[in-house]
């Protein structure tokens, strides 16, 4: 298909007469996208596999009835055939692709943050898409990991496309992924941080704010062509001020535990070592490279000029605070807030 195909006058038409596909549609995040999407009158198809959801656990019904007002269409995205005749088989003009690694590790990161998300680029291109929304992450700015390069391969692609218009959207930390000690502190101890507490800091999001971004990107004309990165609401937050949040919404007094950074180099060293070795061993020490980096890294935009983290520098949007989330699942418990395979996220 040639590419003057492509179906850029969909700014200037109705959402209803707007065809948007979104991968990645049964995950945290992307949950959220499709139910906005709907929410604005968009025509939008959700894009699943047969078997869904952390660990596999949801149905085809159980998808669908999830999203009411969308179209579900099940494939793989791992395989280009079953894109084209499931998710392009009519002219489409949208792709938001929220589709990410479910743990991380380094096969898995190149099989769905490249090669998935490439598949879906190449086959929507082919059925006229117009414009690309890809659910980045806004650590892929000091690329240390596997994941991370995955993903910058794939954004360097996006960007290569001289027609097809994208927005590359790198958000800061989810709420989910400052969630995980909620019921360690609820049951009676400590919050644990790494070198004091005030190593790393983050703007972080919520989901449904976050959707509501990546739903601007259809039409906002200061979202063509950019890298966005974006925080939430309110100041950047270290984890010793997270774990104090915390605490004032369980109503108890902090309970704090600090460790130094310094013991997760050993182990990751050996680890190192021995994955030369024994090559099943890798994503372990993938994964022990991942949370060293959430440990010390902030979730800011990177000034690369002066080799710093900027929270000034760093975009809020939406109305949802961490503070809030913490009140809500103190009272709700973490229902919906799956860690997912790799609770690292």
């Amino acid at each position: 298909m040639s590419t003057m195909s492509l179906r850029h006058d969909f700014r200037s038409r109705p959402a209803e007469q707007v065809r948007v596909v979104v991968f990645g549609a049964t995950g945290y995040i992307g949950r959220f996208v499709v139910k906005e999407l709907v929410n604005r009158g968009y025509q939008v198809v959700a894009f699943a596999r047969e078997r869904s959801g952390i660990g596999g656990r949801q149905t085809q019904n159980d998808v669908i009835a999830d999203f009411p007002g969308a179209e579900v269409r099940f494939g793989d995205v791992s395989d280009p055939a079953s894109l084209a005749a499931n998710a392009f088989d009519q002219p489409t003009d949208v792709v938001v692709s929220c589709l990410a690694s479910r743990t991380g590790g380094r096969k898995d990161s190149w099989a769905i943050d490249h090669q998935a998300t490439l598949n879906t680029y190449l086959k929507g291109r082919e059925a006229g898409v117009a414009h690309y929304v890809l659910l980045s992450a806004i650590c892929v700015q000091k690329p240390l990991l596997e994941f991370q390069k995955a993903k910058l391969a794939f954004e360097a692609a996006l960007q290569a496309d001289g027609e097809m218009t994208h927005s590359i959207v790198r958000p800061t930390a989810f709420f989910k992924s400052l969630g995980g000690q909620v019921e360690s502190c609820r049951k009676g101890g400590p919050y644990v941080m790494f070198g004091g507490g005030t190593m790393a800091s983050c703007k972080p999001i919520s989901e449904a704010d976050l959707a509501r971004f990546m739903a601007d990107c259809l039409r906002d004309a200061d979202k063509i062509n950019q890298v966005l990165p974006i925080g939430g609401p309110g100041q950047a937050l270290t984890a010793r001020e997270q774990g104090e949040m915390l605490f004032r919404a369980l109503g108890r007094t902090p309970r704090m535990l600090s460790v130094p950074i310094a013991l997760m180099d050993g182990p990751i060293a050996l680890m190192d070592g021995l994955s030369r070795i024994f090559p099943g061993l890798q994503d372990t020490t993938e994964f022990g490279r991942i949370g060293r980096y959430y440990a010390s890294e902030s979730m800011l935009v990177w000034d690369q000029h002066n080799q710093r983290y900027d929270a000034d520098a760093t975009p809020s949007y939406g109305e949802d605070t961490l503070e809030q989330f913490f009140e809500r699942v103190v009272r709700d418990g973490m229902a919906g807030q799956d860690l997912g395979d790799a609770a690292l996220f």
